[in-house]
């Protein structure tokens, strides 16, 4: 019997199970269920309490006994417990998307609000900006609905002031993908993804890059599991657990990304933070050398530098979409902007930067044999380097560094980090 979890058809992002065992004291367990499953698993009601994911929060209604006013007004359920055999069916994500327009000062009324996707979590949006006195309530669908506009036919309209993605696009492992382009929608001041994997999506980069407020639904996700939670063990939870939760959560799940010149100290740096914060270190050249079996100057020298940084940007867009690693990157990474917006999704960016006189010459660094070489990449890449840098990081320190020095270094990294992450993304 799995006393409490969530069911869904593809659970592996999700970040329910450690979200629900820092709100309670019990084992959360993620049961992914097949269509042909669910009716043995609901009717068998081999559990205490359960959390229900895309596709089934539609799908267990009939399975309830009793629904609560929320989950009855929205047709949605996405949590369930079992009293003596009674499945009493809640819907926690009304609230907890509430929750998450409120803390971050975004409000619906009288606003033109466009929702992305019309499934379940739609219905549930659609309630919250009802509830909130919203204007006037889009819906975009892929295809022509009943009320439902399609992506072709929404562009025309430019007076939408807040835009809701509902749907799945964008969502890991497709994480490139975005349902629309912002740019069309000028009058636009907030677009809310509910999408946490990524942190951030292709949506909410744009609307950062256009001045729009962006939020996660990561807030949303830990509200809703506090929600739930206090249905799950008849209890009552302080609101104050949700931003702290999901504070703790983006410092576990945010990356560390190291970008600068060649030689600038970005692998030293990256494998000393390892003692200092809990992630896993990754060199993206270190990465490229191993799985194509050459060094990176074999490479540039049989294939030209071209092939190489498609191998580079094929590994960075792989591990962009991990969470709680400390990137190190090479020293070109930045000449494609796709490679920062991948890293970005997930990351925080940090620009080493050590001046042109410390910079080493190497030969094994195909584009910087020589002084002039450096000096040349120096002025070319430091305007990139400053403009996707989220913080910069003087490192000038000698290369037999003390340990006053690194405790120093790291600290500024980590310091910087943490301000971010509080102010940015929180």
């Amino acid at each position: 019997m799995m006393e409490y979890g969530l069911i869904g058809e593809k659970l592996g992002h999700s970040f329910s199970k450690i979200i629900h065992e820092k709100l309670a004291d019990y084992t959360y367990e993620l049961c992914p269920l097949t269509k042909d499953g669910l009716d043995a698993f609901m009717t068998a009601k081999q559990f205490k309490a359960i959390n229900v994911t895309i596709p089934y929060k539609q799908d267990v209604i009939p399975y309830c006994d009793v629904l609560d006013d929320s989950a009855k007004r929205i047709g949605v359920v996405n949590t369930i417990v079992n009293r003596d055999g009674k499945l009493f069916g809640y819907n926690t994500d009304f609230a907890g998307f509430l929750y998450n327009l409120n803390a971050h000062d975004i409000t619906l009324k009288e606003k033109k609000v466009m929702i992305c996707g019309s499934g379940g979590t739609c219905k549930t949006v659609t309630a919250v900006a009802e509830y909130m006195g919203a204007k006037e309530i889009l819906v975009v669908s892929r295809s022509k609905k009943e009320n439902t506009v399609t992506y072709e036919e929404c562009i025309r309209h430019k007076d939408v002031d807040v835009i809701v993605n509902a749907s799945p696009k964008g969502m890991y492992p497709n994480n490139g993908e975005s349902p629309l382009d912002l740019s069309n929608f000028p009058n636009c001041k907030a677009v809310v993804d509910v999408i946490y994997n990524p942190l951030k999506t292709r949506l909410l980069q744009q609307a950062e890059q256009l001045g729009m407020k962006a939020v996660n639904g990561l807030e949303m996700l830990v509200a809703q599991a506090k929600f739930a939670v206090e249905h799950f063990l008849s209890t009552e939870i302080e609101n104050d657990k949700i931003g702290q939760i999901t504070l703790e959560l983006l410092k576990q799940l945010t990356n560390i990304v190291l970008i600068g010149m060649p030689s600038s100290g970005k692998t030293l740096t990256g494998k000393a933070l390892c003692k200092y914060i809990d992630k896993t270190f990754v060199d993206t050249d270190a990465v490229i050398v191993e799985r194509s079996d050459m060094s990176i100057k074999e490479m540039f020298a049989q294939h030209g530098e071209a092939y190489f940084r498609q191998w580079e940007h094929d590994v960075i867009e792989e591990l962009s979409k991990q969470n709680g690693l400390i990137i190190a990157t090479g020293g070109g990474a930045i000449k494609n902007e796709e490679n920062i917006q991948n890293l970005k999704q997930n990351g925080v960016v940090m620009f080493i930067d050590r001046d042109l006189e410390h910079l080493l010459v190497t030969d094994d660094r195909p584009l910087s044999k020589d002084a002039d070489a450096v000096a040349k990449l120096y002025e070319e890449r430091y305007p990139l380097y400053t403009k996707y840098g989220d913080l910069r990081v003087p490192n000038n320190y000698p290369m037999e560094i003390s340990q006053q020095e690194l405790d120093e270094l790291m600290n500024t990294i980590l310091g910087g980090y943490h301000e971010i992450l509080c102010h940015q993304w929180a």
